[in-house]
């Protein structure tokens, strides 16, 4: 341990930070006091000198007092307008004009232009000055007409604007494990959102010329030349993968394109990082080579190009920490004193962490440093145990390289993406290489040619072309093997870091036990190659030999990690409670319901609605908001979600069924109950398509269709009646809310009443239909929870339908922003006079019950 000073120190660094970002105050003092006294017992054990634990301990305290103080001053300079919004609520918005240097490139995608503001200055409507602040904005900007955005195209970094428009608080997390856009943003000491309409409202200037934004936004010009030079060099189909692969632009590059790459955990290609900097320093050094430039001159040169390629790649994390490794690495080689990996890397995070220590809550930077520690302490061990082959000496390089990367990367994966493909493994084996060697490599030479030359770089990237349609071809099939693809639920964050500390542990079993092992194979070879006649060259496939005391302490470590395994893909395995989830999709409806048994029934999948003209395709974004693949499909999957028993589409309209298309590509589906009619629109025709063509069993809902899902479970459905005529099977229905799938769930002793759109009329039908199926006359126990039906509309739930059901309580899934009214006032006004308790997706965000053998209870987002 006392040879390794800085490694220590950084580690302690960084535990401090973390717990600061993770803990309370209290739980931050208790963690730095647990933190001294460990630093003590490792004194006393004598496992370290007690300058080396008190420095640790210094390290975990400063850490998280840097953090606490970084966070006592993220506040907004406007509480008063804070307040204000607060009391509000999310509806919240205060016509405000702000003045202030644009801080990022504007992004143009159709009608919305978005870049960041240091704003100076900040007068509200209601006040008569300008107050002078420092408060950082982000703009969101709605185009008007398609020549607007030409306007905003000649917008850039370090220009000086005046916005007019209202100040708006950024989104909580509505949903139980949602993105929280306003915990994103405030890690970035961003406070509050400007929305504007149209250019009209904002005046743009050039700011000073040497100022840190305006330099930036020379790179930024810069990158967006080389980008329209590969939008040159390469068809639309490439052009995106190649600007994200070679300058790191991903603005370009096609949604479906890369959920296929994430899906194979494939994404770090496509964001620059170590690799795509080993890669530019290779091949700028051999350069400098042919050039016949001195060893030290090179080094130099190297250690001021590569800040240079770190700003022009869009310095996100995992290049920045990149660069700052190899810039100290190179310092390190001129100075002659060469450190380990180890040692650079925790200098780089030591420096980014001072600089920023929110940097430790972002995903890139995780991803970055877990595995470059894992490359460092992992493959070296895992390498020395393989065959000792000669000729396949690159193979088995590679494949430890890729075993390590999977094993390592595996946890944080699963963590924010919940999802790992079985042949990643695979994927990563075969295109790392051939994408960094070959594809990277030949893009970025066309590329430089094509400044001076641009046919020569046409004619350098045609051979690339064959490659990417190569890559783009083994990705899509490998992606397309459904059945190799799991889905993980969100595991706990001790479940993470347990399962680095035993991989940790593992390799260093495997590194003790391997030296003797490896040293005497050697020697083995030696001799070998001492009695042997000259001839060809001889591989020798020594490895481990492990001992006795060492297999066991390897198989002990397996089956721990593989009970790790089992665990994080199987959580929920001995909960016997069901739960029923209304989530929060804006003007729409989405339930989830997990039953005892761990099966789980989704019914309707929101949507979002639009209201596109002809003659305005401009305004089409490239990566539009869907409710379904930014909203319920991540949802579920952070559940654990890996099937849907039963999807439930109560009817065809857009709010309830737009969300269910990437459902459908991306959880396996069992079973679809739907109300046995068709729609001619877009969004129904393609939904019901996609269930044909995936061969998913589509049922027609009939009332009096009853199911016992499992012992706790059973199914109803009330609406709609069957039909009458045999041979027609499908009826196409423009207005589907009379329609709609009616559902009565029973979990355990507790019922659930889910109405979908119906009107007062139907309720009465299905009033007079259930108790014309009560032979006794008897009367049913009031439901525990009620849908309210058409998201509260005044013409469904009426005083009959009330009476009848007598709902202890009741939902109301709808929109913040709906222009509707809904939920109508008389339909609060009568769930009032019956003493429903009622619950609104606009205002309390996701609902969420709990049912149990002892009965129900409704729990907040966590």
């Amino acid at each position: 341990m006392n040879r390794r000073p800085l490694l220590w120190f950084a580690i302690c660094y960084v535990g401090g930070s973390a717990a600061a970002a993770g803990l309370s105050s209290r739980g931050v003092v208790l963690a730095t006091g647990a933190a001294a006294l460990l630093a003590l017992a490792v004194v006393l054990c004598r496992l370290a000198s007690w300058q080396l634990a008190a420095a640790c301990a210094l390290a975990v305290g400063v850490a998280a007092g840097h953090r606490l103080w970084a966070d006592a001053r993220n506040v907004t300079e406007l509480p008063a307008l804070l307040a204000a919004a607060e009391a509000e609520g999310p509806r919240a918005a205060f016509a405000a004009e702000a003045a202030g240097t644009i801080m990022s490139a504007p992004e143009i995608d159709g009608d919305r232009v978005m870049f960041r503001v240091a704003a100076d200055s900040i007068r509200l409507a209601s006040d008569g000055a300008a107050r002078v602040v420092r408060e950082r904005l982000i703009v969101h900007i709605r185009l008007a007409e398609e020549p607007e955005q030409l306007t905003a195209a000649a917008w850039q970094r370090g220009d000086r604007v005046r916005l007019a428009g209202e100040l708006t608080r950024p989104a909580r997390a509505t949903n139980s494990g949602g993105f929280d856009y306003r915990r994103y943003l405030s890690s970035q000491r961003i406070h509050w959102l400007l929305t504007v309409q149209g250019t009209a409202a904002v005046e743009a200037a050039p700011g000073p010329k040497w100022t840190a934004a305006a330099l930036l936004g020379r790179v930024d010009s810069a990158r967006a030349y080389l980008g329209g030079r590969m939008d040159a060099l390469y068809p639309s189909a490439q052009s995106g993968y190649m600007k994200g692969l070679v300058l790191g632009i991903r603005e370009d590059l096609d949604p479906e394109q890369f959920q296929q790459f994430s899906r194979l955990g494939l994404t770090h290609i496509l964001a620059i990082s170590g690799l795509h900097v080993a890669v530019f320093m290779y091949a700028l050094s051999g350069l400098l080579r042919f050039a016949r430039i001195s060893r030290e001159r090179t080094l130099l040169l190297l250690m001021f190009a590569v800040p240079l390629y770190v700003l022009l790649a869009g310095a996100s994390p995992s290049v920045i920490r990149a660069g700052l490794m190899s810039v100290l690495g190179l310092f390190a080689a001129r100075m002659g004193k060469l450190k380990d990996g180890l040692h650079l890397l925790a200098a780089a995070a030591l420096l980014m962490l001072v600089y920023d220590p929110f940097f430790i809550e972002d995903v890139s930077f995780q991803l970055s440093f877990v595995v470059t520690v894992g490359l460092i302490v992992g493959v070296q061990p895992l390498r020395r145990a393989m065959p000792q082959w000669r000729r396949g000496k690159p193979l088995l390089d590679l494949f430890a390289v890729t075993l390590v990367a999977q094993l390592v990367s595996f946890p944080v994966s699963i963590y924010y993406f919940n999802q790992f493909h079985l042949l990643s493994m695979l994927a990563n084996f075969v295109l790392v290489p051939f994408i960094s060697f070959v594809v990277m490599p030949l893009g970025a030479a066309a590329l430089l040619l094509a400044i001076p030359w641009e046919q020569g770089g046409k004619l350098l990237a045609y051979a690339s072309h064959y490659a990417n349609d190569w890559t783009f071809a083994f990705v899509d099939r490998l992606a397309s093997v459904e059945s190799l693809r799991t889905i993980w639920a969100t595991p706990p964050l001790w479940w993470v870091s347990g399962w680095l500390l035993l991989l940790g542990i593992l390799f260093r079993v495997i590194g003790r036990a391997a030296q003797k092992d490896y040293e005497s194979g050697i020697e083995r070879a030696e001799n070998l190659e001492m009695t042997m006649p000259l001839g060809p060259a001889t591989d020798y496939p020594f490895g481990y030999a492990f001992g006795k005391r060492s297999r066991k302490g390897l198989y002990s470590l397996l089956l721990l990690l593989s009970a790790f395994l089992f665990y994080a893909y199987q959580p929920q395995i001995l909960n016997r409670q069901a739960a029923v989830s209304f989530i929060d999709v804006g003007q729409g409806d989405a339930i989830h319901i997990r039953t005892p048994t761990g099966k789980h029934i989704l019914i309707d999948g929101g949507g979002t609605l639009s209201f596109a003209k002809p003659g305005e395709e401009w305004r089409k974004r490239g990566d539009p908001f869907e409710v379904g693949r930014k909203v319920l499909v991540p949802l579920l999957m952070k559940r654990g979600v890996q099937e849907i028993d039963l999807l439930v589409i109560s009817h065809l309209d857009s709010d309830h069924i737009r969300g269910l298309k990437a459902v459908l590509e991306t959880i396996p589906v069992r079973r679809i109950w739907w109300n046995g009619t068709v729609k001619e629109a877009d969004d129904a025709k393609e939904l019901l398509g996609l269930a044909v063509s995936l061969q998913i069993p589509l049922y027609r809902a009939n009332a009096g269709n009853r199911q016992q899902l499992d012992f706790a479970t059973e199914l109803n459905v009330l609406w709609p009646l069957a039909i009458e005529d045999p041979q027609q099977r499908v009826l196409n229905q423009k207005e589907q809310n009379e329609s709609s799938v009616v559902l009565a769930v029973k979990l355990y002793q507790s019922t659930f009443l889910f109405s979908g759109d119906i009107n007062a009329v139907t309720e009465r039908s299905i009033i007079r239909y259930d108790k014309s199926n009560r032979m006794d006359g008897s009367e049913h126990s009031p439901i525990s929870i009620m849908k309210v039906a058409h998201h509260g509309s005044r013409f469904s739930t009426s005083e009959e339908w009330m009476a009848y059901w007598r709902p202890i309580g009741a939902v109301a899934s709808v929109g913040a922003t709906n222009t509707y009214g809904h939920p109508n006032p008389e339909v609060l006004a009568k769930l009032a006079k019956w003493r429903t308790q009622i619950w609104r997706t606009d205002k309390d965000g996701e609902v969420r019950f709990r049912i149990g053998t002892t009965g129900m209870s409704s729990y907040k987002k966590e």
